[in-house]
């Protein structure tokens, strides 16, 4: 027993070294943390559990509905730690404006995303990390799709818009797939000059296709590599590794789409044989530039290429929020009667909408904001991520916080908005005019900060004429039942990043005979061009 007591003796002065030093480590980290928040706060929120944090308070579907009841328990704005990771819930039009516009330059960074480079969309700009490579790529996507530039594409809008009429006229129970192949028409046309309905651009127009379905799939959902990231380094054959083969599959098809129709607009321009799109105008810049950007060829292309691909994946959100806004006015009849009514006066029984009519429908303008307000495409945006510790009404916020702006709470606010859940146009008008104010936060539905989406311009048209050209001739209207009544079909989001209506079904009719024969004169007219 005496030869054992040394060894106790080492083993017990060994423990208490062990127990002073993890002491003496809590300390310093704590007085580091004193140093690094002078002694301001975390922002407000639920109590965290060891290791896992706040993982149990994250809401597991639609997100944004527990986070709006989060904020109105602990305030604007809530701090979550999920598993050691701060994560920021911004609920009000104020704190977004604030953290997120007022201070952009240090909340632009985006999270890195585990999933997105096993698919090959971590060259989509709208998810990279805020640097230079970023600002080169909205740079080039800005030079084709700013204001001044978007009456070129003009005539594309228009006549891609008029197909979808004769489309929908033909067979509006597909309306749907209609849609969502004249969509992506108008991005082949605008962006590549190649014509969707050419037998030659069948399977870029079907893999371009496959591409924005398999993206959007794995966005309305939580993918396996999201949660437990190290399995994305199994091969497929692991058991339980088999989304390995989809994830292949989507990478295939989003590398086609960014390489093939730039490889043909490149071919054309190299002959001199081009058609006038947005990538051969970046071409003809990079072009001119001659190597003045300390940039090769190499780089420049890439950048065009992925601006491409970011414009293309763009319109899906505009899908989206077209299946919202055909739901609304089917629900919603006194908004579509306001809606005809104002087309009959502008615009009149003997030609369709066009460009030049939007400062007169004023109430079509208000509809479509609206639509955009009802019916959130990205509920929580896309996440944001602060590069530097910042201070926020006292509180601090830690560099590497993840921000989720709770965009749908905002344009869902009962404060700002009367009776939110209800289609009112009338909301954005006043005195006559489309009106809109700081407050009401409606110009989130496209980002935040040097963030916001440069494609807004282009969507905005494109949601125009769109809708300006199918409610003058076509009227929405509920699916009816087995006895033949209407059905009342309530809004219910999908869950997801990106957000559709699960049930968006309406029926869709000529408004009078001489409406079908004017959408058949403009499908000539526009064959005959």
């Amino acid at each position: 027993m005496d030869a054992l007591r040394p060894f106790e003796h080492s083993l017990g002065l060994a423990a208490a070294l062990f127990f002073t030093y993890f002491i003496l480590l809590q300390i310093r980290e704590r007085m580091i943390w004193s140093l690094r928040t002078r002694g301001r706060p975390l922002p407000p929120g639920p109590r965290p559990l060891p290791i896992i944090g706040n993982l149990l308070d994250m809401p597991s579907l639609r997100q944004w509905l527990g986070f709006r009841d989060l904020c109105s328990k602990h305030g604007e704005i809530v701090y979550l730690d999920i598993l050691g990771k701060p994560v920021l819930i911004v609920g009000s039009v104020r704190a977004a404006t604030e953290i997120l516009e007022k201070r952009s330059a240090n909340t632009s960074d985006r999270t890195p995303s585990h999933l997105l480079p096993l698919i090959g969309n971590d060259i989509a700009f709208s998810v990279m990390r805020y640097g230079q490579w970023w600002r080169d790529h909205r740079r080039a996507f800005w030079q084709v799709f700013h204001p001044g530039q978007l009456s070129r594409y003009h005539d594309v809008e228009r006549g891609l818009a008029h197909e979808l009429l004769a489309r929908l006229l033909e067979s509006p129970q597909d309306s749907k797939q209609h849609l969502r192949f004249i969509l992506s028409a108008i991005s082949m046309k605008v962006l590549y000059g190649l014509d969707a309905n050419r037998a030659e651009n069948g399977e870029l127009i079907g893999m371009a296709q496959e591409a924005l379905r398999c993206t959007t799939d794995l966005a309305t959902r939580t993918h396996p590599v999201d949660v437990v990231p190290f399995i994305r380094h199994f091969p497929g054959w692991v058991p339980g590794a088999g989304f390995q083969y989809a994830l292949a599959k989507c990478k295939a098809a989003v590398i086609h789409l960014k390489e093939v129709p730039f490889a043909k607009v490149k071919a054309a321009y190299d002959k001199g044989q081009y058609q006038h799109c947005a990538i051969a105008a970046l071409l003809s810049r990079m072009q001119a530039l001659g190597g003045q950007d300390n940039v090769g060829d190499t780089y420049q292309e890439d950048v065009i290429k992925n601006a491409g691909l970011a414009a293309f994946e763009g319109a899906d959100t505009t899908f989206y929020s077209l299946l919202g806004l055909f739901l609304a006015v089917s629900q919603f009849p006194e908004a579509q009667a306001k809606a005809h009514a104002e087309l009959d006066r502008v615009v009149g029984p003997d030609r369709l909408p066009d460009f030049g009519d939007s400062k007169e429908l004023v109430y079509i303008n208000a509809l479509i904001k609206e639509a955009l307000r009802w019916h959130v495409v990205l509920p929580l945006a896309l996440p944001h991520r602060t590069v530097e510790d910042d201070v926020y009404d006292g509180y601090f916020i830690p560099a590497g916080t993840m921000i989720l702006p709770n965009t749908w709470a905002m344009l869902h606010d009962p404060e700002v908005y009367d009776s939110p859940d209800e289609f009112r146009p009338e909301r954005f008008i006043r005195n006559g005019r489309l009106h809109t104010t700081a407050r009401d936060g409606s110009a989130f539905s496209f980002g935040y900060g040097r963030r916001v989406c440069p494609g807004r311009y282009y969507a905005d048209d494109l949601l125009y004429i769109t809708v300006a050209s199918a409610l003058h001739v076509f009227r929405f209207e509920p699916p009816l039942d087995e006895r033949g009544q209407p059905v009342k079909i309530e809004l219910r989001q999908s869950h997801g990043l990106v957000s559709y209506p699960e049930d968006y079904r309406c029926t869709i009719k000529p408004r009078s005979a001489e409406a079908a024969k004017l959408v058949l004169n403009a499908q000539v007219a526009s064959e005959d061009r």
